[in-house]
């Protein structure tokens, strides 16, 4: 995404923080609404060995800090890759040597000998010729999409086809990262997408900017004559003004190759920037349902192996699970998430959980407690004024009736036994 935008690492690692934490907490929320609603967990043995923990809490997170920090420095990929492998090494010996001089269980030995590490990079080497067969693969679609002006195509289609709409443009974005995620890598159906579709996604969001200028009028003359290009009766209005639905009429009009001058010239280009970053992480987001959404979802279908499941309840269980990846792009297009300031950013994070909740909830007919059409009326209100953005008052009110909800059915749950409702033909918890 940093070589395709020209955006910093740091910054788009930066704004990502607040929207993963969304996402890790929407599938938390979900995990306790099904452990309470079913009662799991409570014949599990929870032991755990805090000796292997905090070893393999340290081999994996200084590495991973030491490839972040060194990325945010500016450094080649590579390079911070290196620097984090020898990071890991050292690691599993200091942790060994640990083992040693710090009380009995408190440290397990990981170190890494030369056998190991043979091992893993011999297992690198055979990572990285698929990811450069994957690359040389993806390099070769992207010329092919570039030259051919397909990029283009596609883009002015998706513009055509939502007619201005972010909701029906993100839609359509979903539908082909989906099939497109069916037959590839999650990696490969970003780089593609980003090509064919966020150019259209940011130039719809400058298209609301350019649509708010022609309902005041655009005096300045140099401006005004990029429109003469454009074949439409209300060209003539554009230095006094119009209605907005006219200017919708004009811009839906614009071709797409005179769109592409005339945004430049009217958008500032540092909100162009944050329109394409915005445009990009969401095309990211939407990559990654193909993971997890039937017919095709590899990474349900590798987690059902693992936990001997049925593949396909399991597919359908993980797309329940991952409902954030569809939450969060929205929120990224309809609130300052990415391009608000810091307390903006905060106050739509914050609230924006109560939201998730309510929406997890809904899905699940279940909060702490069985949910009524009282309690649904209200998580539907609550989910609305929490995600309403920047309005406190809404935002407020949107969090009150999904904490009463959660009051609510709390007391109730104490009344109603969780075995109530494992009704014959539900997914049992060995699929979930």
């Amino acid at each position: 995404m940093a070589s395709y935008t020209n955006i910093p690492y740091a910054t788009i690692v930066t704004v990502s923080i607040v929207p993963a934490i969304l996402y890790f907490l929407s599938v938390a929320f979900i995990v306790r609404i099904e452990a309470m609603k079913y009662d799991a967990g409570s014949e599990i043995d929870l032991t755990i060995d805090k000796g292997k923990l905090l070893s393999g809490g340290l081999v994996f997170v200084i590495p991973l800090t030491v490839m972040i920090w060194m990325l945010l420095g500016g450094v080649t990929p590579a390079f911070a890759a290196c620097w984090a492998i020898a990071a890991l090494i050292v690691t599993s010996w200091v942790t060994s040597l640990l083992t040693v001089v710090m009380p009995k269980g408190l440290f397990k030995p990981v170190a890494m000998g030369s056998k190991k590490i043979a091992e893993a990079l011999t297992s690198g080497i055979q990572s990285s010729i698929m990811t450069a067969i994957l690359l040389v693969t993806i390099g070769i679609m992207n010329n092919a999409i570039v030259t051919s002006g397909v990029g283009n195509s596609f883009s002015l289609m998706i513009a055509q086809w939502s007619q201005g709409s972010m909701v029906l443009a993100i839609a359509l974005i979903g539908l082909v990262s989906l099939i497109l995620g069916m037959g590839l890598p999650v990696t490969a159906a970003y780089i593609i997408l980003a090509i064919l579709t966020a150019p259209a996604l940011a130039g719809i969001m400058s298209d609301t900017l350019i649509v708010d200028q022609l309902v005041t009028g655009v005096a300045d003359p140099a401006k005004s004559a990029l429109f003469f290009l454009v074949d439409h009766p209300n060209v003539a209005k554009i230095a006094e003004g119009m209605t907005r639905p006219e200017a919708w009429d004009l811009v839906a009009a614009i071709p797409f190759e005179i769109a592409v001058t005339i945004r430049p010239a009217l958008i500032d280009p540092s909100v162009a920037v944050t329109f394409l970053l915005i445009a990009h992480l969401i095309v990211f987001w939407l990559s990654q349902d193909s993971n997890v959404t039937p017919p095709v979802c590899l990474a349900a279908f590798t987690a059902a192996g693992i936990a001997g499941s049925k593949p396909m309840a399991t597919g359908f269980e993980s797309w329940k699970i991952a409902k954030g990846l569809y939450i969060v792009p929205l929120m990224f297009a309809y609130t300052p998430l990415i391009s608000g300031e810091f307390w903006q950013v905060m106050q739509v994070g914050f609230f924006g959980l109560f939201g998730i909740y309510a929406a997890n909830a809904l899905i699940q007919q279940y909060s702490e407690g069985p949910v009524g059409i009282l309690e649904i009326v209200a998580l539907i209100a609550g989910a609305a004024l929490a995600f309403w953005p920047l309005n406190l008052l809404a935002n407020l009110g949107g969090a009150v009736l999904v904490i009463l909800v959660i009051l609510r059915t709390r007391s109730r749950a104490k009344k109603t036994p969780a075995s109530a409702f494992k009704r014959s033909g539900d997914v049992d918890m060995k699929t979930r």
